[in-house]
């Protein structure tokens, strides 16, 4: 009889396991929300990108097939040059936002791990602009910027320096937009570092110490190739997180100056909403989801550790 099958009791009779229900039913709940919100749309965007999809006249939505993508690969197409604009815009970001938002996360996670008082009070501190929503967070960023009457500006013009026009030249308007950012969501990627640091074992580093190792080295032998796995897990949403920026170029900026801070899912809003071309926003959502994928995927083939059996 193979392993698992079942085993024998005294008499001989086999007793066979019992599928049990339970951890199904506490993962049915997370389903139903994934396959309603997450799977359901992602599928019926692949569906809508293969016709001519007019949301305004259910009517009127001829089959097209892969036309919707070919546009996106095509010069003499009206989407051609608004997307691969759009994408360079967002990878742009991506250089700007994705360095602070995990190096400078895992200082500020270091520092607030020591023991001293009132720590506990700086972790809310910078968690706390983390439950603001996106639309909160960029109008207060975009009030604080404005040339005239802004924080910034403010303090340079007391010192006799002309602040700059934050939301309408470049590359200031990056800037602008990455400080608000980050600002916002550093907090997230600080505390799952933190609740990573909090697992290290201390008799590592008090072995350390007794060995001569300076915190530094502590820090180089031992923090950062254990915390190597949750550096690449925030690694990954941080860059899935910066390629979905939307809100904050929405609000501060509205995509300019001249389209330069216009990042691909302002330009798939801009698509579906404004143009009218349902069918070629979903083409292009499908095709930044799948370079998302591609992206995660060599993200943990190539920066990921594998674990030992």
């Amino acid at each position: 009889m193979s392993v698992g099958a079942g085993r024998r009791t005294a008499n001989g009779a086999v007793l066979r396991p019992r599928a049990k229900a339970t951890p199904y039913l506490f993962i049915l709940p997370h389903f139903v929300f994934f396959a309603a919100f997450l799977l359901w749309p992602f599928f019926y965007g692949i569906y809508t990108s293969l016709f001519e999809y007019d949301f305004l006249r259910p009517e009127r939505r001829p089959f097209v097939g892969l036309e919707n993508y070919h546009n996106l690969i095509d010069p003499d197409s009206v989407q051609y040059d608004d997307f691969w604009r759009s994408m360079r815009n967002t990878g742009e970001f991506l250089v700007w936002s994705v360095p602070p938002l995990v190096l400078v996360a895992l200082v500020l996670a270091v520092l607030l791990n020591g023991r001293y008082p009132g720590r506990n009070l700086f972790r809310t501190l910078f968690f706390a602009p983390y439950a603001l929503s996106a639309t909160a967070a960029a109008v207060l960023w975009w009030w604080n910027l404005q040339p005239t009457g802004g924080l910034p500006n403010h303090f340079l013009s007391a010192v006799g320096v002309d602040g700059p026009a934050w939301l309408s030249s470049m590359p200031e308007t990056w800037a602008a937009i990455t400080i608000a950012t980050v600002w916002w969501t550093i907090g997230f990627n600080t505390i799952i570092f933190l609740a990573a640091l909090q697992d290290i074992p201390a008799v590592l580093y008090e072995a350390a110490s007794i060995d001569g190792a300076g915190p530094m080295q502590q820090f180089r032998r031992i923090t950062l190739p254990l915390l190597k796995p949750v550096v690449v897990l925030v690694l990954t949403i941080t860059l899935i997180a910066s390629a979905n920026l939307f809100a904050q170029p929405f609000i501060m900026t509205a995509g300019g100056p001249l389209q330069r801070t216009e990042s691909i899912i302002y330009r798939i809003y801009i698509e579906g909403f404004q143009r009218n071309q349902m069918g070629s926003a979903a083409a292009m959502s499908v095709v930044v989801a799948s370079l998302l994928l591609v992206l995660t995927f060599v993200n943990f083939r190539v920066f990921g550790r594998k674990e030992q059996a």
